[in-house]
């Protein structure tokens, strides 16, 4: 027997519909590539979002179309999204930071037919459009009189392409397991692997972020959305934020601290979310300037482990929580989210803190073990430590393309690629990559552990540490820093530092100072790069 229920599909089209009915003066404020701030609603980009749709269709885009997005956090960006997945199309995000290759690979791969780039990557796109052959057409996000004047293939204005749309268009109806949107990983090793998100999907995803128990996503709060659209759905905020009617803010180009705090400051926002470096650029400017964060009340940190320094400093100084959260593109994206639990929560701060500090527990949405190297599968005991393995409704089953083979196992499990342990609480804690863990004479160095120790050196800007060959220990451990401007360290001095922080078998065999630390497509510390620049790099040995 079946219930009587209604058979109401979960597409995401039925969000924005939802914000329209429910909260449609709800402000989007957009940072524009000029540094200009523009107000909208929800509304209004339900009504803009459905004239695209309409526009789009009369050039011939029709369902399952795969159409690109070059652009950073604003409204024109938002309702290109709507407009697309309302009429069964796929956006596609395009990371601006990628390489050419990957850049030409995944655009023929996808074979998107259309590009809507913001002004500031008009020159990527004119410079790399001939190798892009799928791509009929590029729409600039601008008004007329800032369309720039631009070889690109049959260029147009956005603004005039909303005008060739009206508002005679049919949204939905369509099965809930439609692919709804692209996004490719950061390609690391090979080429980057598309990740196809569906209407249910992004729906669930979004339901679980506006929980308690995730992001906590509420119609009360103001969002600085600084995580871009182009990394995993902007953590779903482009979906949750609308469904539980909350005022997003969104930065545009300009992500230095002081432009951060400016929007923090005078839209008092309350909540954020980011990955570590960003907070880093703030924190580093609220100290500069005596500035305070009088209305921000928690930030949430991923992308990347957050530091015990970060965290302690928004705890002590500005009396901000930081939310822990882990996830990657292949989980849309959240997989765990740490939260203060009633088993923590009057524990010793320092106690707490170490709680905190892990990736968190995960969401109902989420199933979540660690097995070792032969599939077994490893206690929750906080000590033991594998292969991270992840399955539920928004995860990955396989990549766009068949690209990767089968990524599941007999059960259905997904590996992350991550190393971790689960606590008796199941709050998880990721000790490294598997290609980033550092062995050294038979035992683990966690990588993370020991840049997040560094990290709390006053000196510190950023550091990063990676294995590299030892005679004796097989691999040792090198840390890698840039100092804050105008400040200065030695070796000895983060050794000392770090003498009572760490098991003294992890303590770096040397530590190297740089003016820059690079960085991936998504932000993230490039160890691929580290391990090159320092591939001829000698160890001291005693």
């Amino acid at each position: 027997m079946q219930g009587l229920m209604q058979d109401w599909q979960l597409t995401c089209d039925k969000i924005i519909a939802h914000a329209k009915t429910n909260h449609p003066q709800r402000e989007i404020v957009s940072r524009q590539v000029d540094g200009s701030i523009t107000r909208t609603n929800y509304g209004a980009v339900y009504d803009r979002a459905r004239k695209l749709s309409s526009a789009l269709q009369k050039r011939g885009i029709v369902f399952g179309d795969r159409i690109g997005t070059m652009a950073w956090n604003n409204a024109r960006h938002l309702e290109t999204w709507y407009g697309l997945i309302g009429i069964g199309a796929i956006y596609h995000t395009l990371n601006p930071r990628l390489f050419p290759q990957q850049l030409h690979y995944i655009v023929g791969h996808a074979q998107d037919r259309m590009i809507f780039v913001d002004l500031s990557f008009v020159p990527i796109l004119e410079a790399h459009q001939a190798a892009l052959p799928s791509v009929e057409c590029f729409v600039v996000l601008c008004d007329r009189a800032q369309m720039p004047d631009t070889n690109l293939r049959h260029a147009v204005c956005y603004e005039d392409l909303i005008d060739e749309g009206d508002d005679d268009v049919v949204w939905g109806g369509f099965d809930e397991n439609t692919a709804c949107g692209l996004c490719y990983t950061s390609g690391t090793t090979g080429n980057p692997k598309g990740v196809l998100y569906s209407h249910r999907s992004n729906t669930l995803m979004s339901l679980t972020c506006t929980s308690g128990g995730a992001m906590n996503i509420r119609g009360m709060d103001t969002c600085l959305m600084v995580v871009p659209m182009f990394h995993a759905n902007a953590w779903a905020l482009s979906f949750a934020a609308p469904m539980a009617g909350m005022k997003l803010v969104m930065p545009g180009p300009m992500m230095d601290g002081k432009s951060i705090f400016e929007l923090l400051d005078g839209e008092k926002c309350t909540v954020s979310a980011a990955v570590p470096t960003v907070w880093l650029m703030l924190l580093n400017y609220l100290e500069e300037t005596g500035a305070k964060l009088p209305h921000l009340n928690r930030v949430i940190i991923g992308g990347s482990a957050c530091p015990r320094a970060i965290m302690e400093k928004f705890d002590k100084d500005y009396g901000v929580q930081v939310i822990h959260a882990w996830g990657m593109t292949e989980t849309s994206p959240i997989g765990t989210v740490s939260h203060i639990e009633p088993e923590i929560a009057d524990l010793p701060y320092d106690e707490q803190l170490s709680y905190r500090l892990k990736q968190g527990r995960s969401p109902f949405v989420v199933e979540m073990k660690i097995s070792d190297d032969d599939g077994k599968d490893l206690p929750r005991d906080g000590k033991a430590f594998g292969a991270l393995k992840v399955r539920g409704p928004a995860i990955s089953n396989g990549y766009f393309g068949g690209e990767g083979g089968n990524v599941l196992d007999d059960e259905g499990w997904f590996d992350t690629g991550d190393v971790a342990s689960i606590d008796p609480l199941g709050y998880m804690q990721i000790t490294d990559r598997s290609k980033d863990v550092i062995k050294s004479g038979g035992e683990w160095i966690s990588s993370i552990d020991l840049e997040n120790a560094a990290m709390g050196h006053p000196a510190a800007a950023e550091c990063a540490v990676i294995g590299l060959p030892h005679p004796k220990w097989d691999e040792r451990p090198l840390l890698i820093v840039v100092l804050k401007d105008g400040m200065s360290a030695s070796a000895q001095d983060f050794t000392d530092y770090l003498a009572d922080k760490i098991a003294k078998w992890w303590m770096p065999d040397d530590v190297v100072f740089v003016g820059e630390i690079p960085h991936g497509p998504t932000g993230k510390v490039s160890k691929l790069d580290l391990r090159e620049q320092f591939k001829d790099y000698v160890l001291p040995t005693i």
